[in-house]
């Protein structure tokens, strides 16, 4: 009569066939844990970048700000500068002391003419 191996080899086919379940179990387990870990620590990271960039803009616009009133106060000092000379200069030209000769003619002429006008 003949023998059939097959009969012999099933229970160790049965075991072989439960040791890789339970290594895909296993596996299977740790692919969850890792993709787990990993979606968590994705969203702490998104959260982080959020408020980096967050930080970062209202930064830039408190400095933007800064230095937008820096600009105004040194234009402002001058166009005040500018308006005195302005001014300066227009009372000069009033007194006869501009900067250009025909500014200063009554001037010249009072200082010519002078000893002619006490004859």
């Amino acid at each position: 009569m003949a023998t059939t191996t097959s009969a012999a080899s099933e229970p160790d086919s049965v075991e072989a066939l439960k040791r890789v379940k339970a290594t895909e179990n296993e596996w299977d387990a740790r692919v969850a844990t890792a993709r787990e870990v990993t979606q968590t620590t994705l969203q702490e990271l998104r959260a982080d970048v959020e408020v980096a960039v967050r930080d970062a803009a209202a930064e830039a616009e408190s400095d933007r700000a800064a230095r937008v009133g820096a600009a105004r106060v040194e234009v402002q000092k001058e166009a005040d500068a500018i308006v005195a000379d302005g001014h300066k200069a227009a009372d000069e030209a009033l007194r006869g002391e501009g900067r250009r000769p025909s500014d200063k003619k009554a001037a010249i002429l009072a200082a010519v003419l002078g000893s002619f006008a006490e004859d």
